[in-house]
């Protein structure tokens, strides 16, 4: 029989990670990636059974690679700590790491719950996310902020549901935005990005919130989904705030 690590990734989810693990309890080991919780989220994690390991970083791929070099189970599934494994996605990757065949890897199709998880805040948009894996043909993450897997085979689909409850409330939202939108602007700044204009502030703004309302149907969710994709309008503006506002520094100091 094949085995399975779960593999969380979390920083201060002391309210929420209980949640996540018992989601995944169906997992031979579970491990839990700890990025500087300030909060009891690695107490909690102890007491229920995980292995935790403690890693200070923004780099996402050093996250998810840390676990990735410390399971010891045939399989890994990464999951996040405000994610939960739905039964039907359980009973589907047991059934798939038994009979894997060919494949080396499988997507996973996540659903996001904006303010709320309800059924009515349910994004209609399902994406997809390569989450599961077969250890020996993963070759590691890349990326600091939008990371990606390295996989050395072909890689599958599964039916089963990611459930993201994401942008809990307001002050969160926020918060991660101020925090993740530096790193952002530096992975920009550093790639030569084109010199920031006032045309292209509303130009991303508008095209951040149209994806998000209209093509990604968040129209459909009523006030959470407009919430949402003005917070997608402002958080991409945040970024690029950033990014003129470096690009100026360094005009000023030549």
């Amino acid at each position: 029989m094949n085995t399975i690590s779960g593999v969380i990734i979390a920083k201060d989810e002391e309210d929420i990670i209980t949640d996540c693990f018992k989601s995944i309890s169906f997992c031979d080991e579970i491990i839990v990636i700890d990025n500087n919780s300030k909060d009891r989220t690695k107490t909690i994690a102890e007491k229920m059974g995980a292995r935790v390991f403690e890693l200070k970083t923004d780099d996402f791929s050093r996250l998810r690679n840390e676990g990735l070099e410390n399971a010891k189970s045939e399989w890994i599934l990464y999951i996040d700590a405000d994610e939960r494994v739905t039964d039907d996605l359980r009973r589907e990757i047991k059934e798939k790491i038994e009979h894997a065949g060919k494949y080396a890897a499988f997507r996973i199709k996540r659903k996001n719950f904006y303010l709320g998880s309800s059924k009515k805040n349910e994004w209609p948009y399902a994406e997809k996310i390569e989450r599961l894996f077969k250890k020996e043909f993963l070759k590691g993450w890349r990326g600091r902020l939008h990371e990606s897997p390295v996989v050395d085979g072909k890689v599958g689909e599964l039916d089963g549901l990611v459930l993201h409850y994401t942008h809990r409330d307001l002050t969160s939202m926020v918060d991660k935005t101020l925090g993740w939108s530096k790193t952002e602007a530096e992975l920009r700044f550093d790639s030569n990005h084109p010199k920031i204009t006032w045309w292209r502030f509303p130009r991303v703004m508008i095209s951040a919130f149209v994806n998000s309302y209209i093509i990604q149907g968040g129209w459909r969710v009523g006030t959470a989904g407009l919430v949402e994709s003005i917070y997608q309008a402002f958080s991409i503006f945040i970024t690029y705030a950033r990014l003129w506002e470096k690009q100026l520094k360094m005009k000023n100091e030549k």
